[in-house]
């Protein structure tokens, strides 16, 4: 499964480097990670992880296969 995980602003290469199973890009002021995630449990290890680093999840949802 692919997912797209949108949050507001543009992250610093810190905090995408938190995030290294993801691809980055910036589009409209928010920053779009997007990236393979294995199960259910690794989806809620990322949003977990956006929340700890005190990110906004402004969307959230699954790419066509």
């Amino acid at each position: 499964m692919r997912y797209e995980i949108r949050v507001d602003g543009q992250l610093s290469d810190t905090l995408t480097e938190a995030f290294p199973e993801m691809d980055h890009l910036v589009l409209s002021g928010q920053s779009v990670l997007v990236g393979p995630v294995v199960d259910e449990a690794h989806l809620y290890g990322l949003l977990a992880r956006c929340r700890s680093l005190g990110l906004r999840v402004v969307e959230m949802h699954r790419l066509p296969e």
